[in-house]
């Protein structure tokens, strides 16, 4: 059984998408952000970082992986499926999961917080990330130009990393009809059974300004 100690930021949310793509059993283990449960001393011994997702394998000895980005490395050569074993393609997917987390998924969490949750509003701030996030969807929208996926021919960790980060598109000021090929794959991604399912009665983090800050 793996147990994902779990909220429903998009970090949370592509850790369990990336089990339901898996068709792994799991169970959820929701850790409440905003009472501050991340810092127990219980939680920081498996998540260093005081960050959620973290993955405990207890089929394998009750092995702790955090950090998202190596959650879904691990879930995916656990299972053989969406990270290829050849170099090349293995590489490419990587570069793009790598770019998530060094890139898409900072960017679009400072956009959120300054747009939604700074307690007064910090117009330089806004501007600077809603600007760098709406490069990077130029990235992103050039790299899906003639292509189903954004890696390989098929659905790899690269997709569900970067789908949960695109969810809250509006909120951080951007608008997908100005990426026509990111927005086409996107729709793609949530007509996905799996994605449905995790979706299912998810609360948009950010519909709600001034609750308190869960950055993850």
């Amino acid at each position: 059984m793996l147990d994902l100690f779990f909220s429903p930021t998009p970090n949370g949310l592509k850790a369990q998408l990336c089990l339901e793509e898996l068709g792994l059993p799991y169970r959820l283990v929701p850790v409440s952000l905003s009472r501050g449960e991340q810092f127990a001393p219980d939680f920081v011994a498996i998540s260093p970082n005081a960050k959620i997702p973290v993955l405990v394998d207890r089929g394998c000895g009750d092995h702790a992986v955090f950090e998202s980005g190596a959650i879904l490395v691990y879930l995916a050569e656990k299972a053989g499926r969406l990270l290829p074993t050849d170099a090349r393609a293995r590489s490419e997917v990587l570069q793009w999961l790598f770019w998530q987390v060094s890139a898409l998924g900072p960017m679009a969490g400072q956009a959120g917080y300054f747009r939604v949750y700074a307690p007064q509003p910090e117009p330089f701030a806004i501007a600077r990330y809603t600007r760098e996030l709406q490069r990077l969807y130029g990235v992103l929208d050039a790299r899906l130009r003639g292509r189903r996926f954004i890696a390989c021919d098929g659905l790899t960790i690269a997709d569900l990393a970067c789908y949960p980060w695109i969810v809250p598109h509006a909120a951080h000021g951007q608008d997908l009809a100005a990426f026509p090929d990111l927005a086409r794959w996107f729709e793609s991604i949530a007509r996905r059974p799996a994605t449905q399912r995790v979706y299912a009665g998810v609360e948009d983090v950010y519909a709600r300004p001034g609750r308190p800050v869960a950055v993850a």
